[in-house]
């Protein structure tokens, strides 16, 4: 995990602006496969990684794991660096932005069974692979598809 670039996907990005931050809950199973959770978006029910914006007086990496709280149900640890980033177009009724979005690998510690947007978006594992499949968005997938190749988030997550 490299603070400058992971995957080829460079984080000093040059966008103007606020960015958000993603988390993506890993784990590895005792297949040794890689999983990770995704949830899908409130509105076109698309599969995405829990993300947000940031929040002011909160360190990123900490933003990340509220966000994964309240739309995942998850509670854990988010590595104190992004494992890389990318880019979407968000869309609102009057206008779209690219907006960025620093990405950080987590450490799963508890699946919650009550969390607060349960009842807006799905919660699924998929393998890292198949995960990469059902993300739209070009950089995320091939993020994704490097994860289970990366040692040092295999340690990060696993411990």
């Amino acid at each position: 995990m490299s603070d400058d670039k992971t995957a080829g996907i460079p984080l000093r990005d040059g966008h103007a602006g606020r960015y958000q931050v993603a988390a993506i809950p890993a784990r590895v199973t005792e297949d040794g496969s890689m999983e990770v959770l995704l949830v899908t978006s409130r509105e076109t029910r698309r599969w995405i990684a829990p993300k947000g914006w940031t929040m002011k007086g909160i360190s990123d990496n900490r933003a990340a794991e509220i966000e994964a709280r309240e739309e995942a149900g998850i509670r854990g640890s988010a590595f104190a660096s992004p494992i890389g980033a990318y880019s979407y177009w968000k869309l609102s009724s009057t206008a779209s932005r690219l907006t960025r979005v620093h990405v950080y690998i987590m450490r799963v510690e508890r699946e919650l069974r009550s969390w607060k947007e349960k009842d807006q978006r799905e919660r699924r594992w998929f393998e890292a692979a198949e995960a990469a499949e059902r993300v739209s968005e070009l950089e995320l997938k091939s993020l994704l598809k490097c994860l289970p190749f990366d040692e040092s988030v295999r340690r990060f997550v696993s411990t």
